[in-house]
C-alpha cells in the first residue's frame, strides 16, 4: 500500500505522537474520545461562516438533540445539508468535524445543520439512528423556521456518519421526502465483512479492523448477533430495495477497511437506477475528509463534495 507523500508524512507524525498509547481495545470511550479530539485540534480550523454560527437543540426521540447550525453570507431561505459526522458512533461530535461543516458551509454556498445524535455506549444501537431520522423529518418539516428551503434538502456524512446519511436517505424515500443528494463519503454500509480491503487494509492506517471491532462492540452490544449486522439500519446495503434513492456522491479511499463496501454500493445504487457520482482516492485512507489543512487530496475531496451539492441544489 502505497500512500501519497503528504498524507504518509502526515500519518506518520500521528503514529509517533501515539506510539505510546495503549492498544485500542484497551481504551475506554472517553479515553478515545480526547484522543480524537486531539487529532480535530491538530488538524486545524476551518474559516468563519459569513451567516455565522449558532448552537441549538431539536426535538428528538429520547429528550433535546443537540445541533449546531452554519449559515453562509447570503440571503435566504438556503437549501440545506444535514450533516452526521463520523468518529465510529462513539467518539465524533459536533467539535471533531466543526472544521468540515465550516467548509461545506463556505465552499457550497448552503445552511449545514449538524447533528450531535446520541453515542455509544451509553446510547447503543439504534439510537443514533433514531436521532438521525428525527432532525431529517424536522428539517423537512419546520425548517422554515431556520432559515431553510426545505425543497432543497440534502443529507451526509463521513464513515458513521455516511452510514446515517444511506440509511436516512432510505427512511426519507419510505417517508416521501425529497432529498436532492446523499453525500456518502467512505460510508459504512454492509457488516458482512467480504470484502478484499478488510484484508488488505486490516491495519490501517488511521482505522484498523481492530479498531472497527471496538467501535462495533460498543455500538452494537458485546453479544452482536447476525441478526443486528444484516438490520439495514446497520447495514444499508442489506435493505431490500434501493431503488427512488436520492442522488448519491460516494467517496471511498484506496488504504481505507471499508473500501470495498463504498465501492459495491455505488453498484448497488447503480444497479437500483440511483444516480451516482463516485471518487476513489488512490494514495488515501479513512479520515481524507478531516485532513483538508495537511493533504492536498482532502481539499480535493472537499470540493467535490461542495460541488455535488452545488449541483443538487440547482
Amino acid at each position: 500500500m502505497t500512500l501519497k507523500p503528504d498524507t504518509k508524512a502526515f500519518i506518520d507524525m500521528v503514529e509517533a505522537a501515539n506510539a505510546e498509547a495503549p492498544p485500542r481495545s484497551e481504551q475506554s470511550p472517553d479515553y478515545a474520545r480526547d484522543g480524537y479530539q486531539a487529532l480535530a485540534h491538530v488538524l486545524g480550523p476551518g474559516p468563519e461562516p459569513r451567516g455565522g454560527i449558532q448552537d441549538s437543540q431539536l426535538p428528538g426521540p429520547a429528550g433535546e438533540i443537540p445541533v449546531r447550525v452554519y449559515r453562509p453570507g447570503t440571503d435566504g431561505p438556503h437549501p440545506a445539508l444535514v450533516f452526521f459526522h463520523g468518529g465510529g458512533f462513539v467518539i465524533g461530535d459536533l467539535q471533531t468535524h466543526d472544521k468540515e461543516c465550516r467548509l461545506l458551509c463556505e465552499k457550497a454556498g448552503c445552511l449545514v445543520l449538524a447533528v450531535d445524535y446520541r453515542r455509544a455506549p451509553e446510547n447503543p444501537f439504534p439510537a443514533a439512528v433514531e436521532d438521525a431520522w428525527a432532525a431529517v423529518q424536522w428539517v423537512s418539516q419546520h425548517g422554515a423556521q431556520i432559515g431553510i428551503d426545505t425543497t432543497r434538502i440534502a443529507v451526509g456524512g463521513d464513515s458513521a456518519g455516511g452510514n446515517l446519511a444511506a440509511v436516512t436517505a432510505l427512511m426519507a424515500r419510505d417517508a416521501e421526502i425529497d432529498l436532492k443528494l446523499q453525500m456518502l463519503v467512505y460510508p459504512a454500509t454492509d457488516a458482512s465483512r467480504h470484502y478484499d480491503s478488510f484484508v488488505e487494509n486490516k491495519d490501517g492506517p488511521l482505522l484498523t479492523v481492530e479498531v472497527i471491532d471496538w467501535f462495533w462492540s460498543h455500538y452494537l452490544g458485546p453479544e452482536t448477533s447476525e441478526e443486528m449486522l444484516s438490520d439495514w439500519r446497520f447495514s444499508p446495503a442489506r435493505a431490500s430495495n434501493h431503488r427512488g434513492l436520492a442522488p448519491a456522491y460516494l467517496a471511498t479511499c484506496s488504504a481505507d477497511p471499508l473500501r470495498d463496501e463504498g465501492n459495491a454500493y455505488v453498484q448497488l445504487l447503480r444497479s437500483a437506477e440511483v444516480p451516482v457520482s463516485h471518487s476513489m482516492f488512490e494514495g488515501e485512507p479513512h479520515v481524507l475528509f478531516q485532513m483538508f489543512n495537511v493533504c492536498e487530496g482532502a481539499k480535493t475531496l472537499i470540493a467535490e463534495c461542495a460541488a455535488a451539492l452545488v449541483t443538487a441544489f440547482e
